[in-house]
């Protein structure tokens, strides 16, 4: 890197343009984007530029910051905005939330103003909400899918599989005389594939996803909202979704729309951990076939001991009770650590997950195998019983 690029760099950092290496006029809007929000580098509260209250010139800040940096470096600017200069209020503008750049963050503060916003705004909010849940979906659900489908019996060949269970290795194996050299490809004469099972209702497994939905655990509602979603059009297992915080909402009818379901959740609030146990405990019928995942920071303001009792009654009837201390990208969450510990001496496997490994854990939790295990294996760090 040459000396005026690297003065460049140290101008447009510090926020200070000086009389004799003056910034060109490309430079010169992003470090007035970025002294708006940051300051120019003194001391001085006068020389903060500010967006003030006009939707209008937050609209084209966001459109400056967006014109010199990738989408992941303006989601993080966007979120400082918010924390630095209380924008909040402003996506209850249309136009300033159709120049926002979406992502989870957004879509949980869109959320937690659901009550908040004008019918003008509203319906922004939902093509906003929409095209983050809709890429979402397109990212996960595959995957997901993939990874519970319980109703394929792997140890049963057939040679009529369904698309998705065609074994491709085994395929192109038995169809190598047949390749085609004007084509550059085999064409397959015989299909070879998994064969599936039906499965009767009375042998699905169940799964319960049973959400914190107070405000630290915001981007953790808004995914397992859209895993609740993508699970529930598995035929192989029954999917449940019961958000909580001093009230318990049962959205598993509204499953069918994702969307629908972030607008049924009211972000906020206290805790009461152990009402929520205590609900989906009544909505279980065949414990060796439920699967209860509790997503909590388990900041208990209800009865600790009776939730963990409730939790210790329900592992001892063979429920596999899971607790993720969060369900997002978003680092190392903040918990209760001696009620995690104390879960953990219970016997219910406590960490956080990511939403890239949730399949895995949800393939390994069906499968009745060793989650801590698997934690282990995947570099994922548990919380352990206290001494």
């Amino acid at each position: 890197m040459d000396e005026l690029m690297q003065q460049r760099r140290w101008q447009l950092a510090l926020g200070a343009e000086q009389e004799s290496t003056p910034l060109s006029a490309s430079d010169k809007r992003l470090n007035d984007a970025l002294t708006a929000l940051y300051g120019d580098g003194s001391d001085s509260e006068k020389s903060r530029g500010g967006l003030g209250g006009s939707a209008p010139r937050i609209a084209r800040w966001l459109g400056d910051i967006r014109e010199y940096f990738p989408a992941s470096v303006v989601q993080l600017v966007q979120r400082d905005a918010f924390e630095r200069l209380g924008l909040r209020q402003m996506l209850l503008e249309p136009e300033f939330l159709q120049a926002m750049e979406a992502d989870v963050h957004l879509v949980a503060d869109l959320v937690s103003l659901g009550n908040m916003m004008p019918q003008k705004t509203m319906e922004t909010a939902r093509q906003v909400i929409r095209k983050v849940v809709d890429e979402l979906m397109a990212r996960l659900e595959q995957k997901t899918a993939e990874a519970i489908r319980g109703a394929v019996d792997r140890g049963k060949r057939t040679h009529r599989p369904r698309h998705s269970d065609i074994d491709w290795h085994r395929t192109i194996a038995a169809n190598l005389r047949h390749y085609q050299p004007e084509l550059a490809t085999v064409v397959p004469e015989k299909l070879v594939g998994f064969s599936r099972k039906q499965r009767r209702l009375v042998d699905l497994d169940e799964v319960i996803l049973c959400v914190d939905q107070s405000g630290s655990m915001a981007t953790s509602v808004v995914y397992s909202s859209i895993f609740a979603a993508v699970m529930a059009s598995i035929p192989a297992v029954k999917t449940r979704l019961v958000c909580f915080d001093t009230a318990v909402v049962d959205l598993t009818d509204e499953l069918a729309d994702p969307v629908q379901v972030l607008f049924g959740v009211q972000l906020g609030g206290g805790t009461d951990i152990n009402q929520a146990v205590a609900y989906c405990a009544g909505k279980i019928e065949r414990p060796a076939k439920t699967h209860l995942i509790l997503i909590t920071d388990l900041y208990e303001g209800g009865d600790a001991d009776a939730l963990k009792a409730r939790v210790a009654e329900l592992i001892r009837q063979d429920v596999n009770v899971i607790t993720l201390l969060a369900l997002s990208d978003d680092g190392r969450p903040s918990y209760d650590s001696q009620m995690a510990a104390d879960f953990a001496a219970i016997g219910s496997p406590v960490f956080a997950c990511t939403p890239d490994r949730f399949p895995e854990l949800m393939a390994t939790a069906l499968k009745r195998e060793d989650v801590l295990q698997w934690a282990a294996d995947s570099g994922i760090a548990t919380v352990r019983p206290a001494e």
